[in-house]
């Protein structure tokens, strides 16, 4: 291994060897001392940030062959997985405890996730992406069902690497394709393929939609949501704002990173297949979330709506002008989506009782009345999803209608614009319950939780009035694809 390959791996090999470290620090750790786990997981990731950002501002740097490279977008998106993996921290130290599901290796799982996480943004040969999607995928089958002896955990454990390891098998099959097409697995190797005119484009296209189908599963959109609303709800809630967050956004990374960088010459049959999948997420996920009862659920649908808005970024692929503005838009829209989902997650923990109480969304009567300032965070994560001022939400929106509409694509903006008013029934209805409704909500008080939500709801508010850094960094980011 030379220096540049141990150079652009560094974060990543931090991080596996904190993980593992602490996996083996843990069996010395008493059982009433397992807070110290979590301590030392948030230390971890936060030393592994500060690693990514120091290195930002070098130049592109790949590694093993051109099998894994650094540039600005994987250290965009290295950034938002450990913020994700700092938040799942935050909002799970107090839950685990109160749950009575506080097991040291609970942290070590999620770290490694977060390795997978970086490797599928960093990845640039589809070995690697496969790979890297395992990583991150089995940590999290084992912790949706890690409330075990709980029947509901463990059928969402289930059901989610059933599932999962199906979906796994479509990518397989999709590069084993794009390898017969073009006779490489490295996605210049097969950009370059396709330019040259020496690639089978049928067979490559076929791989291309059945990696699209398994990367489709991950990100949750229509008809591969199957899974989501089951698994969110049985699995423990401070799993279900971890995965929600987290899997969409390595999703996204690995599409980006592939469709981006491999199969643009692709676009023209591609983009309308993109466009198509969009809108039937964000009409699907809306309007089966307004029937929900149960604040899970809910927000389960929502999340599949969410992923719509951001398939809408590689809709306009086969339109060179609009295409960087579409993926810098998908990405800014990611961040948004992940404070918001990650707050409305907190105070859906904050609620939460042993026995699943406090799920339903009758159970926020009053929770604005009561405590003031949890009401009005929440407030500002329901806004943001739905795309409403002063919120971050709102100016990723702008961002993806604007692309689709210079992409030419006026019925796509149309559907989203539509679908965020159908969205507004249900968001708003718990803002209703909140302020309007009488009721006596019990909430945990947890110094964690409480600091997480209340940094997400300050940075959903403040980084909307000024969003041009995280759009101008988001599009440079971007740039190195095409």
């Amino acid at each position: 291994m030379t220096q540049t390959d141990f150079s652009t791996i560094l974060p990543v090999t931090i991080l596996t060897a904190w993980a593992s470290l602490l996996l083996l620090a843990d069996l010395f750790l008493p059982r009433e001392q397992k807070g110290w786990t979590a301590l030392l997981a948030a230390l971890g990731l936060a030393l592994t940030m500060g690693i990514t950002l120091a290195q930002s501002g070098q130049e592109f740097a790949p590694g093993f062959g051109g099998m894994i490279v650094r540039d600005g977008f994987s250290t965009f998106l290295n950034v938002l997985f450990l913020l994700i993996g700092l938040l799942g921290i935050a909002v799970s130290h107090g839950y685990n405890h109160r749950m009575g599901i506080e097991r040291g290796e609970y942290y070590p799982l999620m770290l490694f996730s977060v390795v997978g996480m970086m490797l599928m943004a960093q990845a640039t040969d589809l070995i690697v992406v496969f790979l890297a999607l395992e990583l991150l995928s089995f940590p999290l089958y084992v912790m949706a069902a890690f409330a075990y002896p709980k029947p509901q955990s463990e059928e969402a454990g289930l059901k989610y690497f059933l599932l999962g390891a199906f979906s796994s098998g479509f990518v397989v099959y999709g590069i084993a394709l794009a390898f017969g097409a073009t006779g490489s697995t490295d996605l210049a190797y097969i950009l370059a393929a396709v330019s040259t005119g020496a690639a089978s484009l049928p067979l490559l296209t076929a791989g291309a939609g059945l990696i699209l189908v398994g990367f489709g599963f991950k990100v949750a959109a229509v008809p591969f949501h199957m899974w989501t609303p089951d698994v969110y709800q049985g699995a423990p809630t401070s799993v279900t704002a971890f995965m929600a967050a987290g899997a969409k956004a390595a999703g996204f990374a690995a599409l980006l990173r592939v469709f981006g960088m491999a199969f643009p010459a692709l676009a023209a049959d591609l983009a309308p297949l993109m466009a198509i999948l969009a809108a039937l997420t964000m009409i699907l996920g809306n309007l089966v979330a307004v029937a929900q009862t149960d604040m899970k659920r809910m927000l389960a649908y929502s999340s599949i709506a969410q992923a719509g808005y951001i398939l809408m970024a590689f809709a306009p692929f086969d339109n060179e002008a609009a295409r960087t503005m579409a993926v810098a838009g998908g990405l800014f829209y990611l961040v948004a989506y992940t404070l918001a989902s990650f707050g409305s997650w907190g105070v859906v923990i904050a609620l939460e009782r042993a026995e699943d109480k406090g799920l339903q969304i009758t159970d926020y009567n009053g929770l604005g009345r009561k405590y003031p300032l949890l009401g009005a965070a929440m407030a500002v994560f329901m806004l943001s999803l739905i795309g409403l001022p002063p919120t971050l939400g709102l100016i990723g929106k702008i961002y993806l209608f604007r692309a689709a509409l210079e992409g030419g694509l006026v019925w796509l903006a149309i559907v989203g614009a539509l679908t965020s008013i159908v969205s507004a029934f249900y968001y708003l209805r718990v803002v209703v319950n909140m302020f309007m409704r009488e009721g006596q909500p019990q909430v945990e008080r947890e110094w964690w939780l409480e600091f997480a939500i209340g940094a997400v709801a300050i940075g959903t508010i403040i980084v909307s009035l000024w969003p041009f850094p995280l759009f101008d960094w988001a599009q440079q980011a971007v740039m190195v694809l095409f």
